[in-house]
């Protein structure tokens, strides 16, 4: 492959490479996890600081008004809205990922009353799995949930069908589905579509509107750096906002909330998507990852990670070739997300190795090993350090030892 050398070499020719200072980066750890949470962007420790102590310990609660905390929600769908092929009028950032998907699903549902079957993924990431189950549950009135895999959903999509329930990009293989072809397909049968993006979004370009998808979630703590459990993102179609409904319908999504009305009136447009009072300094906090990634050009910054993606597996192959991985995610760079999967028999004691020494990925049960190539931060020479200190730990069997093989509970 190359030396270290030239990696550095690349990183001296990367336009991207200044980008990684905004970033509060531990000394001595080379960091291959964002595709699960993002680092601290300095400018959001630094928001966070002032927001808590002057806009709430000072201005207390006038800041709903005077520090925009109320248009916070709508303000940072407007400008994420822009990265994702959105207009700004059809996102909101709120909620959860596990909620917002359960709004989605619900209107999307309830604009085909006539259809009981819902279209998921089987592999998906299980969050996904269990909220659909529960509101199909809940809900009681004979849906059907029909599991299928890459392959098999556009054969699977039937005029029984009302929602495909789908993930752009896969949590553990990293394999991208085709928006635009399975949302024609959906709409082709009379079904809608909902598009989970949390491994999409600051990952890979997305174009919502070009696809004509109809709803869309996604979390922004991940590529978007916006901070550990920061609020996710919701998007609703346009064309939808006249008729679509959902189930949690708590005060700001009402169409006046300080009116205190006895009963619920529906607000014009994405806000009646919200529920609840909204976490204000997670969202500020989220604001200034938001921002980063809509400062960047997302073609740029895919190629980017493409790249050290592809470095990494050449370096992995060169320098690992009889050590037992397999490679878990597509071959071909343009068919998989912002991360790599490596399957390893004894990929948890492995992953844990790798972390204490300072490489830290992650490891999805049960043999999964997930590194994330964030092109805001990364450089070539942290991966080229990174698959050295994976082949000395493989190399002496490292690994092996005691400590590695208890299980923590976040693996």
């Amino acid at each position: 492959m190359i030396t270290r050398q030239q990696a550095a070499d690349l990183d001296r020719d990367d336009p991207l490479a200044p980008l990684r200072d905004a970033f509060a980066l531990p000394e001595g750890v080379i960091y291959l996890n964002g595709n699960s949470l993002g680092p601290l962007p300095r400018a959001a420790a630094e928001r966070v600081a002032q927001a808590a102590t002057q806009e709430w310990g000072q201005g207390l609660i006038r800041s709903w008004n005077s520090a925009g905390w109320y248009e916070a929600p709508r303000r940072l769908g407007a400008q994420l809205a822009g990265l994702l092929g959105a207009e700004p009028d059809e996102m909101v950032v709120t909620d959860a990922t596990g909620l917002n998907l359960f709004k989605a699903v619900a209107a999307a549902l309830a604009l085909r009353p006539d259809r009981r079957t819902i279209l998921m993924e089987g592999s998906n990431f299980p969050t996904n799995n269990y909220i659909v189950q529960g509101l199909a549950g809940w809900l009681d009135r004979g849906y059907q949930i029909r599991f299928v895999e890459k392959g098999e959903i556009a054969a699977a999509i039937t005029p029984d069908v009302a929602v495909l329930a789908l993930t752009h990009v896969h949590y553990k293989t990293a394999h991208i589905l085709d928006m635009q072809g399975l949302t024609a397909a959906a709409h082709a049968m009379g079904a809608l579509t909902v598009w989970d993006l949390c491994h999409s979004a600051g990952a890979i370009p997305v174009d919502l509107n070009r696809a004509e998808a109809d709803f869309a979630v996604g979390c922004t703590y991940k590529y978007l750096n916006g901070g550990p459990g920061s609020p996710a993102f919701l998007f609703a179609a346009r064309r939808h906002h006249a008729a679509m409904a959902q189930p949690l319908s708590g005060w700001w999504s009402h169409a006046a909330p300080f009116a205190f009305d006895r009963d619920f009136r529906p607000a014009d447009g994405i806000a009646r998507m919200m529920t609840g009072t909204q976490p204000i300094l997670s969202l500020l906090a989220a604001e200034a990852g938001i921002a980063l990634a809509c400062a960047t050009d997302p073609h740029q910054a895919r190629a980017k990670s493409q790249a050290l993606g592809a470095l990494f597996l050449g370096l992995v192959e060169e320098r690992c070739p009889d050590h037992g991985f397999t490679l878990g995610s597509p071959t071909d760079a343009g068919e998989r997300g912002g991360h790599v999967a490596l399957q390893h028999p004894q990929g948890y004691p492995v992953m844990k190795a790798l972390i204490e020494a300072g490489v830290i990925g992650d490891f999805r049960a049960p043999d999964t090993l997930r590194f994330g190539f964030s092109p805001l931060y990364l450089r070539y020479v942290d991966i080229w350090d990174a698959v050295e200190i994976l082949t000395t730990i493989l190399q002496t069997g490292r690994w092996r030892e005691a400590r590695f093989q208890q299980v923590e509970a976040v693996t």
